[in-house]
């Protein structure tokens, strides 16, 4: 989500004021944003924070619900950047909580999942980015995506989604202890037919063998390939 902010009405928060819209991200990933964020002098750092903007709801008691990179809003917080650019996606502070968590979640602007995959209520979700929780299959997700495991897709919590069919592929035990062999693991059920359903998939769907006509000329039994 990165634009130019030419076009864009951009106004400047401070970082540690937005609000989460997800529990948890995985701090692999946080972990390499630091890095890069380390790697950057005074003017790359500045660049780097004039060209990410982050996309945010205006809720109740005008707070800011940030509803993408919460991996990199983490990782500056950490490196103690203090303000961050937003745009605004949609006001909806005139709305009462319980109404503006419906819309939230009906734009798919928000996913209140633990780091078990278990769905919680909106008052579980973090008052700060520092707050969020780590997931280590989310980790594990966005590493199989840069593996080429699946292709990136614009599906809201995509990585989410792979990270909650990852659970049941791949040990947790496994993947803290040895994350190379787990990524291992996980490349290997990747392309499985049963992952169809998510987003950036990139297997091969199984064939549907034609049924064999009977003597009826009517369609028989399915002949098995």
């Amino acid at each position: 989500m990165n634009l130019q902010n030419t076009d864009l009405h951009l106004i400047t928060v401070k970082l540690a004021e937005l609000r989460p819209t997800q529990i948890t991200v995985g701090y692999r990933e946080v972990s390499a944003k630091r890095a890069h964020w380390n790697t950057l002098g005074r003017k790359g750092r500045a660049a780097v924070i004039d060209s990410h903007w982050f996309p945010a709801v205006l809720g109740p008691k005008s707070r800011y619900y940030v509803v993408d990179h919460h991996h990199l809003g983490r990782a500056w917080l950490e490196e103690s950047v203090e303000s961050v650019r937003v745009t605004v996606l949609k006001d909806l502070s005139w709305l009462e909580p319980t109404l503006f968590w419906r819309m939230m979640e009906h734009n798919q602007w928000v996913h209140p999942f633990d780091a078990a995959g278990e769905r919680c209520e909106f008052d579980q979700l973090p008052k700060q980015l520092l707050g969020l929780a780590d997931d280590p299959y989310r980790s594990l997700a966005g590493e199989l995506r840069t593996a080429g495991g699946y292709a990136k897709d614009t599906t809201p919590f995509s990585e989410f989604l792979w990270a909650d069919y990852l659970r049941r592929k791949v040990s947790e035990t496994r993947l803290r202890k040895d994350f190379d062999a787990a990524l291992a693991d996980a490349l290997s059920h990747a392309h499985d037919p049963e992952a169809r359903y998510l987003p950036g998939w990139s297997g091969v769907v199984p064939p549907v063998t034609a049924a064999a006509p009977g003597k009826d000329g009517k369609a028989g039994k399915v002949k098995k390939g």
